[in-house]
């Protein structure tokens, strides 16, 4: 079983993304389930959402303590919530900035990861440029696709087409494409610099 944390803030998505994940792995074949973890909070309080994936039926309910892989759409909160908290040895971590894990001053995480497992991505500013709003999901889910090879780039279409219509659907399409293609040529390079 593949388990997925979602960090973020409400309003950004994070249901949504983790929504979206598992449409992406349902359409694939697979068994998946998500789900949040909230209260009453407000716009902009922390969120969390978890995704699960597996090739047999999930019967686990409870929340994801220890994930293969961390979205954190909100970078504000690596200083405010233990994000990392049961992040497997070999997990994948994802950050929506423009800014590098020491920019970000969680050089010492990522010194613990295996480097080809760990990437940021300006989701932010992709979804600005594409949908003309600040909404990180979609093109974190493109991201997450080119960095953990969990998912296709097909399934992601399908699955961004099945909660949007439209412009907003196609908008959201070219994001997370865009996503996927960076993280993928970012891939290519550590790999020529690692040769």
């Amino acid at each position: 079983m593949f388990q997925v944390r979602i960090h973020g803030r409400g309003g950004q998505g994070v249901v949504t993304g983790a929504e979206m994940l598992s449409i992406a792995a349902f359409l694939e074949g697979r068994h998946a389930q998500a789900f949040p973890s909230f209260g009453s909070e407000r716009t902009g309080a922390p969120v969390v959402a978890f995704c699960r994936i597996d090739d047999k039926d999930i019967r686990l309910r409870e929340p994801i303590m220890a994930p293969d892989a961390i979205i954190i759409q909100d970078p504000t909160l690596l200083h405010q919530v233990d994000v990392f908290q049961g992040l497997k040895a070999d997990g994948y971590v994802l950050i929506n900035s423009a800014r590098s894990f020491d920019q970000l001053g969680i050089g010492e995480v990522a010194s613990r990861l295996r480097a080809e497992r760990q990437v940021c991505v300006p989701a932010t500013e992709i979804a600005v440029k594409h949908l003309g709003r600040p909404v990180p999901s979609a093109v974190l889910l493109g991201a997450f696709a080119g960095l953990s090879n969990l998912i296709g780039l097909e399934a992601v279409k399908s699955a961004i087409r099945q909660k949007f219509s439209g412009r907003v659907a196609e908008g959201n399409i070219k994001a997370a494409t865009e996503a996927l293609e960076l993280v993928q040529l970012r891939r290519a390079r550590r790999e020529v610099v690692d040769a």
